[in-house]
């Protein structure tokens, strides 16, 4: 099995290298390394461009995830189906058709929010892919009835905000963020803001729940894609200034006069903006909970990485405690930021392995009678079947699977394809359907006679998203039917099988040639 050892080229970091596919499968560089050679690969590129080769390219208009195999990974598991009777519905050929699986979930503690669909689109902070997008994904997100969360460092990248005696009190950017959401909002699903070390300190939170009308927020301790604070690059002088002005790690230090030398001089196009690495402990968490319900908050939410296990187990323990309205776990390894490129390949607990892990710490709470939270999972979630195996090894605890790319990806398509189409500039691998988004998106009708009138206000982009859940949405319903499970709270892990051995070990789940033994012999004998 291959672990994807020694990554010395990539296209995430635009290096190759100059012997193709012949390599030094350890250390990934060529076999043979020839004087000359101008460094196309990672060590090579390093040597001219140093730290900035760390980061995937191009910064900005991309996403990025781990290329790493890991041993076991969500393919391990396969969906059992049945022919016998339903679960959630009469046992009737006329009844238990897929169209009548239930998909709706919910979160929250003294109150619920409903979700039409078991997904949270995951934290999109002040990134730029995440900006340029925003208003199609968070659109998107309303209309489908699903849980959307502002990420980190929003205020403080806005450069309009006020901030005063080192608070926020202003902030156009996130203000905008939450009305592109409010604008399609239909009842189910919610839009929380995210906060890390620096928000806190500047009250983004109670900024968003005093004057923007939010009612959900999220502690944030970190995510899967990278074990540091969050990151971004700053394209001026006068950005990187402001950004140091507002308490972050700015490199290299733009108010060293040397430094702003060399970057009027050229040497440099960017500076890096990072932010501070938390420190967890149980008092400052349950008093952070505190003065944010004291502050307004209905439902306060918490988002873990992933980090070891003992860090698993806290969430776990803290949650419980604080009665969280829910919990969000990150797998290894895939980003929306400027996640360095080793770091989410290398670091961290990967999904299944976490969650194997949530799903043990969540049961020993349940066996002694404590209060489990809603549990979403999240890590390299995609289409339906991820969403199935996801909420069935979670079973009966996970409520929601986090998704973030390929969400975000639904709404760049969306967004490109629908642009092109109103400047009549039909991309041809879609002029086959037609010349107009009705005719193009084939859920556009469907949407427009939900919508009525406001359709055609609707970004473009929101009609990519809705669609995409709109295949997801199917696809689950077909997989759950297949189950005779019609509706998400009857999912099991009984609905699973391992693939193999070490997927059964790691996990619990029976091992395929050992599913039903028991029934099997009663059957047969």
């Amino acid at each position: 099995m291959s672990f994807s050892k020694g990554i010395n080229a990539t296209a995430a970091t635009l290096t190759k290298l100059r012997t193709g596919s012949s390599k030094c499968e350890f250390s990934g560089m060529c076999v043979t390394c020839q004087d000359g050679c101008p460094g196309l690969c990672e060590v090579g590129k390093s040597s001219i461009r140093a730290k900035e080769v760390l980061y995937p390219q191009p910064f900005g208009k991309i996403t990025a995830a781990s290329q790493k195999d890991y041993p076991v990974d969500y393919s391990h598991f396969n969906i059992m189906g049945t022919a016998v009777g339903a679960t959630g519905i009469d046992p009737d050929p006329d009844k238990a058709i897929f169209p009548a699986v239930s998909l709706e979930s919910w979160i929250g503690v003294e109150s619920r929010i409903k979700l039409d669909l078991p997904i949270i689109i995951a934290a999109m902070g002040s990134t730029n892919v995440a900006a340029d997008n925003w208003e199609h994904l968070a659109a998107g997100a309303a209309i489908c009835g699903v849980g959307i969360v502002i990420g980190e460092n929003v205020c403080a990248m806005d450069p309009d905000s006020e901030i005063k005696n080192g608070r926020v009190i202003h902030s156009p950017n996130l203000s905008k963020r939450v009305k592109d959401f409010q604008r399609w909002y239909n009842g189910k699903g919610f839009i929380a803001v995210q906060a890390n070390v620096e928000d806190t300190s500047l009250g983004v939170q109670e900024y968003a729940l005093e004057k923007l009308g939010v009612d959900a927020v999220e502690i944030k301790w970190g995510q899967g894609a990278k074990d540091i604070g969050g990151e971004v690059k700053l394209n001026s002088l006068e950005r990187a200034l402001l950004l140091k002005s507002r308490g972050y790690i700015v490199l290299p230090d733009p108010e060293n006069p040397k430094v702003q030398e060399a970057y009027k001089a050229g040497a440099f196009k960017e500076f890096e903006r990072h932010s501070r690495v938390g420190m967890v402990n149980q008092e400052d968490f349950n008093t952070r909970v505190e003065q944010l319900r004291k502050a307004g908050a209905k439902y306060v939410m918490l988002k873990t990485g992933a980090y070891r296990p003992a860090d698993l187990a806290r969430a776990v323990k803290f949650a419980s405690d604080a009665r969280i309205d829910l919990l969000t776990v990150d797998g290894a390894g895939g980003g929306t930021g400027m996640s360095p490129w080793r770091m989410m390949n290398e670091w961290g607990v990967p999904t299944v392995y976490i969650q194997a892990l949530l799903v043990k710490y969540l049961d020993k709470l349940a066996a002694r009678g404590a209060y489990v939270p809603p549990v979403a999972i999240a890590g390299g979630f995609t289409l339906e079947d991820h969403l199935f195996k996801g909420l069935a090894l979670g079973a009966p605890h996970i409520k929601a699977i986090g998704m973030a790319r390929s969400p975000l990806t639904a709404a760049m398509v969306g967004k490109t394809v629908g642009e092109a189409v109103k400047k009549g500039k039909v991309p041809p691998e879609y002029e086959k359907y037609g010349l107009t988004i009705d005719q193009i998106f084939i859920a556009a009708s469907e949407l427009r006679e939900k919508m009525n009138s406001e359709f055609d206000s609707l970004p473009v982009g929101a009609i990519g998203v809705y669609s995409y859940f709109e295949r997801l949405a199917q696809g689950l319903r077909q997989l759950m039917c297949g189950a005779r499970k019609f509706a998400l709270r009857h999912i099991s892990r009984d609905d699973l099988a391992a693939l193999t051995r070490e997927a059964a070990e790691i996990t619990g789940i029976r091992y395929i040639m050992e599913v039903d033994a028991e029934e099997v012999e009663n059957i047969l004998s």
